[in-house]
């Protein structure tokens, strides 16, 4: 049965907040570029305004200060604001199609996966090149969320979120496990110590480069789905008695997080949390419709990111503080916030 009365038509109501969601989107935009602006501005050493516009616009690779925020600072921040979009896109997501609002990307064993790969590179080649490692650790990646999806799907009834939920852990314990033991028979944990802790520290123009277009394709698609994934948040039975092929939407979506999640995780390593807090902050303030929570998550990710990085670099300055760290300073109360209030609340 789909509706069994005026509460179940309440319960998966659509709340949309046209209006409201334009100006948050507004809003996010400013604070954004203000964030990166001030990113680059402030560290071991501080930079003003004027300075930091010249030298974006009217770069002078003779001048030192050019070169500090045209080739350290400004690809950092911009690799910071893109992987915070797409770890935030892929959260909502994940919390849309398991109706979970403890759900994130780690979710689908992503982080698992990758750290998994990573440690395999290192054993072989303790040298190998950061595009190497990149593009590996996103491979290893797409292997954990396959083994969850392929998990999950074995019994007849598809993918339904407590099987996500169990396959998801089980592999992530597996992989983990696995690169744990790779890590410590090669002796490897400092290697892989400060990249999974999460940081955003030297990236460069060639690593957004290839980023870049990876996480805007994945968070256009994740737009171009938001209405079916608002279906599908109503649940399985209601999604498919408004003619949704909930299946396939699935394999779709959990696609998009992988390519997203995958993405961040190859650049900055399993920082987590983002994805549990940014849909639920921009779902407060706009509604449940996907179709306003993908592209305000996006823009609130990234400057939840960059403003992470920046207290990362200023809290000890001038040494690195991981920004996993730091946002896990903020994760783990609302995580256990939302435990309180209901874990499995409807999203």
């Amino acid at each position: 049965m789909i509706m069994t009365g005026n509460k179940q038509v309440e319960e998966n109501k659509v709340y949309s907040r046209p209006a409201i969601g334009t100006s948050i989107l507004a809003l996010g935009f400013i604070l954004l570029i203000g964030s990166i602006v001030l990113a680059i501005s402030v560290g071991a050493a501080n930079i003003d305004f004027l300075t930091v516009w010249r030298s974006i616009f009217n770069y002078d690779s003779a001048r030192e200060t050019d070169q500090i925020i045209v080739s350290i600072r400004l690809p950092r921040e911009l690799g910071a604001a893109i992987v915070g979009a797409a770890f935030a896109v892929s959260g909502a997501i994940m919390q849309g199609i398991t109706r979970n609002s403890l759900a994130d990307p780690g979710l689908l064993g992503l982080n698992a996966g990758a750290s998994l790969a990573l440690a395999c590179v290192y054993a072989f080649d303790s040298n190998a090149a950061y595009l190497t490692v990149m593009l590996v650790s996103f491979i290893g990646a797409g292997i954990g969320a396959g083994m969850v999806f392929g998990l999950g799907s074995l019994r007849r009834g598809g993918l339904s979120p407590l099987r996500i939920t169990l396959a998801g852990a089980a592999v992530s314990a597996l992989l983990t496990a696995l690169g744990e033991g790779i890590s410590l028979y090669y002796k490897l944990s400092q290697d892989l110590a400060f990249w999974k802790a999460g940081s955003v520290s030297g990236t460069n123009w060639l690593q957004l480069t290839l980023i870049c277009p990876v996480v805007v394709v994945g968070i256009l698609m994740a737009i171009m789905l938001s209405k079916g994934l608002t279906i599908l948040s109503f649940g399985e039975e209601i999604a498919k008695g408004l003619g949704q092929r909930t299946l396939l939407t699935k394999a779709v979506l959990i696609t998009v997080v992988f390519i997203l999640a995958g993405a961040a995780v190859s650049l900055v390593g399993p920082i987590a949390f983002v994805g549990l807090m940014v849909p639920h902050i921009v779902r407060f303030l706009v509604g449940t419709d996907f179709r306003w929570i993908i592209p305000c998550s996006a823009v609130f990710g990234s400057v939840l990111m960059v403003l992470a990085d920046t207290t990362a670099r200023m809290v000890n300055a001038p040494y690195e503080t991981p920004v996993g760290a730091i946002v896990s300073m903020v994760g783990v109360p609302f995580f256990l916030y939302l435990a309180r209030m209901g874990g499995r609340k409807r999203t």
